[in-house]
C-alpha cells in the first residue's frame, strides 16, 4: 500500500515539517465545536504534525495513512509526548467506507485532510465522509503554506534554483496548495452538500537551511532521493547560494476549509 514516501523520505518528513500553531488549532476546533468528547479522524496523517496537537484538544484522534514509515514514526511520536488517545491505521482514502463500518454507530466531530487532499479522489471521499459525521460535525482540508520553492521570497527564488539544477528540470509543483487547488477542494465539499466556509492564519516563522532542504527531500519519493553525498552538496549549494545565511524567515499562510454536516 505504501506510497513511495517511505524510511529516509518518511524520516525528513517528521524532522523537517512544519507543525501547526495553536491559532490553526482553535480555528479547526472552532469550526466544528470540537469538544473532549469527540473523535477525529486525520487521513493522510503522515507522521502526525497535525494528529498529535489536535489530540490534546479532542477525545481521541485515529491517524490514517497508506504508508507504514510514515505511521511507525507517528506512533514513535506519540509515545514521546505521551499521548494515549491517539491510534494508527493503515489505510487511504478509499479505505473509509470500512473505517465507518470498524467505528460502527460511534460518530466523529471531524475528518481533517491536512497536506495530502491532491492524492485523494475528493468527490468520492467527501461523499463516504457523511454518513461518518456527528451534526454540526464536517471535513476540514488544511493547507499548510505552498512548497518551499514556490514562495513569494528571494530566498525561494534561490532554493528553485539550486533544486532545478538538482532535479535537471523545471519546478513549479504546487501540490494544489494554490487557488487553483482551493477551489478544487471548495467545489467537491459543496457538490457533497456541506455548507462550506473558510479561513487562514498567517504568521512568521524562523526557516535554518536544515530545515529548508529537509523539506525538499521529504517531497520526493524516496527512489528519488540523492545519495548522502549528493545530499550532502545540494545543502552545501543552498547555503552558498544564499550567501553563508543558515536561517531565514518564512511567511506561512496556512488556508483552511471547511465542509460542515447538518
Amino acid at each position: 500500500m505504501g506510497t513511495g514516501f517511505s524510511g529516509e523520505v518518511a524520516a525528513y518528513y517528521a524532522r523537517h515539517r512544519r507543525g501547526y500553531p495553536p491559532e490553526v488549532l482553535d480555528v479547526l476546533v472552532g469550526a466544528f465545536d470540537l469538544s473532549a468528547g469527540d473523535t477525529v479522524v486525520d487521513l493522510g496523517c503522515g507522521t502526525g504534525q497535525l494528529s498529535l496537537p489536535l489530540a490534546a484538544r479532542v477525545r481521541s484522534v485515529i491517524g490514517v495513512d497508506p504508508e507504514p514509515d510514515m505511521l511507525a514514526l507517528a506512533h514513535q511520536a506519540a509515545r514521546n509526548a505521551a499521548s494515549a488517545n491517539t491510534t494508527w491505521l493503515l489505510g487511504a482514502d478509499r479505505d473509509l467506507p470500512a473505517l465507518g463500518r470498524l467505528l460502527g454507530e460511534r460518530t466523529i466531530g471531524a475528518l481533517t485532510v491536512a497536506v495530502a487532499v491532491h492524492f485523494m479522489d475528493r468527490d468520492t471521499l467527501f461523499r463516504a465522509a457523511r454518513p461518518l459525521l456527528r451534526p454540526g460535525g464536517g471535513v476540514a482540508v488544511v493547507t499548510n503554506g505552498a512548497p518551499l520553492w514556490l514562495q513569494d521570497a528571494e530566498w525561494s527564488g534561490v532554493l528553485r534554483e539550486c533544486l532545478e539544477r538538482l532535479l535537471g528540470h523545471p519546478v513549479t509543483a504546487t501540490c494544489q496548495t494554490d487557488e487553483a487547488g482551493r477551489r478544487r477542494n471548495q467545489d467537491a465539499l459543496v457538490r457533497a452538500g456541506y455548507r462550506y466556509a473558510e479561513s487562514s492564519v498567517q504568521y512568521d516563522a524562523p526557516l535554518t537551511v536544515d530545515d529548508m532542504v529537509g523539506g525538499v527531500f521529504s517531497a520526493l519519493s524516496a527512489d528519488r532521493l540523492p545519495s548522502p553525498q549528493g545530499r550532502a552538496a545540494f545543502t552545501a549549494e543552498v547555503r552558498d547560494a544564499l550567501g553563508g545565511r543558515d536561517m531565514v524567515t518564512e511567511r506561512v499562510r496556512v488556508w483552511l476549509q471547511f465542509g460542515t454536516s447538518d
